[in-house]
């Protein structure tokens, strides 16, 4: 597949969930394309299971994108040190499945409702002021299995769900200075979930350096015309 040119020169792009497989792949797209990136993480990048590169261009920062007060300061720093906020990459999230709606421990539910949506809204609501100056974008991760109900992952499907109505939210707020997209991939090609389901057709599976193409577009003044859509990512998935 041939990558669009994109020029992302003098630009600071905040990436959360950036040490698993899309989140590095967005990092490296969007450092390739001049961006300073802030990737951004609770698994740090000399873990095991991290997936995350490091260069010069490329700064980490260890952040519970559940607790406002870290948002808050990761935010800070991130201006003290680079000064501005261009694109904010929602990329943070995660998967449970298995059980029916009666047979979810609540725990699970909130671990979902935290890790899915509650740090998209937080890292949306401290950027956004950023954001505003540079008129600036947002790309969120939701899921095509968020477009409908769904027997054994009900609750990951109302995270995602909820984070398709946060973008269209977000984007019906701020007409006119920041974008808010989302994306809406299904099955990714990670190691994880070749773990997972060892039988399954990986081939028909989303390279995520693919989808991490079209959250740079979507940042890029290519889609300048573009705000509050949700963008299918599952090729043949």
């Amino acid at each position: 597949m041939s990558t669009p040119t994109l020029e992302f020169d003098g630009t600071v792009a905040v990436i959360t969930g950036a040490s698993g497989a899309l989140g590095s792949a967005a990092v490296d797209r969007f450092r390739d394309a001049g961006a300073t990136v802030c990737a951004v993480d609770v698994v740090e990048p000399d873990d095991e299971d991290a997936q995350l590169d490091l260069d010069a261009d490329t700064h980490f920062y260890q952040a519970d994108l559940t607790d406002e007060s870290a948002v808050e300061s990761l935010v800070e720093t991130v201006l003290d040190n680079h000064g501005r906020i261009d694109h904010l990459l929602n990329v943070a999230g995660t998967w449970r499945g298995g059980n029916h709606v009666e047979e979810t421990p609540l725990e699970e539910f909130e671990l979902l409702v935290d890790v899915n949506l509650k740090s998209a809204f937080l890292a949306s609501k401290h950027a956004l002021p950023h954001l505003h100056e540079t008129e600036g974008a947002i790309v969120s991760v939701s899921a095509r299995s968020g477009l409908e109900g769904g027997s054994g992952d009900g609750p990951y499907r109302i995270t995602k769900a909820g984070v398709k109505i946060l973008t269209e939210t977000l984007a019906e707020e701020n007409r006119g200075t920041v974008r808010a997209n989302c994306v809406l991939p299904s099955v990714i090609d990670t190691p994880a979930n070749r773990e997972m389901m060892p039988d399954a057709d990986h081939d028909s599976w989303v390279d995520p350096a693919d989808i991490a193409a079209v959250m740079a577009f979507l940042c890029s003044d290519g889609a300048s015309v573009t705000s509050g859509a949700a963008v299918p990512v599952y090729g043949e998935a």
